[in-house]
């Protein structure tokens, strides 16, 4: 498990950090295919809400061995809250994308704008992006226009809807996390698959959602990797970045995914990518790269002063 509590002084905090970044990056770039294979054998819902209540009871006895206490009422009900946005609203709305339609190497493509609205939300917070940051922002969003043009959003609505709304609900979340109350360390991250798995199954349940089938092979293998790496590994090095570092670096891996995505989904997910997806992903990469190099800069000028 790549979380783990370590003071600022220890040695051991910068391999994490290095460590959690290279899960978010390349994990989480592989499991937007494995959330297609998922949906051959369970609805959307019920997908990600199983796999969030199995890793989040998996890694919930882990959290006291470390010597965490349980949760307080208070902390359950900001990891719920954040549970609910991050998972319901961002993963959620991304697997009702991919189950209408749209291609997983396409969807990561979309969600790459979520450090544009990190920024943005951020400014909501207290801080507004600068001119460059303004400049890389409508670049990004520009990106997003041109993608939409792609095959997969003129044939679904609903999937181009969801995939858009995914990104705002998830930088919300992740912005907002340091600011409610929040069980430390492994805890969290359990607390908040535990509940968001819950709103997940329950929402799925009532929406008319359920397995009237045995699921294939693939879609429990897919289900399986969702769990250990999707949630256990990639999700817990996820929060530990949030509560580490700076939200541009934690939300960094939207510059690796998409390119992850893209070539699993072209050659294990016999996916295409036309002309439009072409063109719109290298722009909002473009423009995620202009916000994060006006975030370092804005850093170093107080360093220097």
């Amino acid at each position: 498990m790549v979380i783990a509590d370590a003071p600022a002084s220890d040695p051991r905090r910068r391999l994490l950090i290095g460590l959690s970044l290279l899960g978010v990056y390349v994990i989480w770039g592989s499991t937007y295919l494995a959330l297609k294979y998922g949906l051959e054998g369970f609805p959307p819902f019920l997908l990600n809400g199983i796999r969030l209540l199995i890793a989040g009871a998996l890694l919930y006895p882990l959290a006291l061995r470390s010597g965490r206490a349980h949760p307080t009422r208070r902390e359950w009900a900001g990891a719920g809250f954040i549970g609910g946005v991050l998972f319901v609203g961002g993963l959620g709305m991304v697997t009702i994308a991919e189950h209408n339609g749209i291609g997983s190497g396409v969807a990561a493509s979309v969600i790459a704008v979520m450090p544009l609205w990190t920024a943005l939300w951020s400014g909501l917070f207290g801080r507004w992006p600068n001119r460059l940051e303004w400049v890389g922002l409508a670049i990004g969003l520009v990106g997003v226009v041109i993608l939409s043009r792609e095959g997969d959003f003129q044939a679904s609505t609903v999937g181009l809807v969801a995939i858009m709304v995914s990104p705002v609900l998830w930088a919300f979340g992740s912005v907002v996390a340091r600011r409610v109350p929040m069980p430390a360390g492994l805890m969290a991250a359990a607390a908040q698959m535990l509940t968001g798995g819950a709103l997940l199954s329950l929402i799925g349940l009532v929406s008319g959602e359920w397995i009237t089938e045995a699921p294939s092979t693939t879609a429990w293998v897919a289900m399986g990797y969702l769990i250990v790496f999707g949630s256990l590994f990639a999700y817990t090095a996820y929060f530990y970045l949030l509560v580490t570092v700076r939200p541009a670096l934690a939300t960094s891996y939207a510059y690796v995914n998409p390119v992850v995505a893209v070539l699993l989904g072209l050659t294990l997910g016999r996916e295409t990518i036309g002309a439009w997806g072409i063109a719109g992903l290298p722009v909002i990469l473009a423009g995620v790269a202009l916000v994060g190099a006006a975030q370092r800069a804005s850093r170093r000028a107080p360093a220097a002063a």
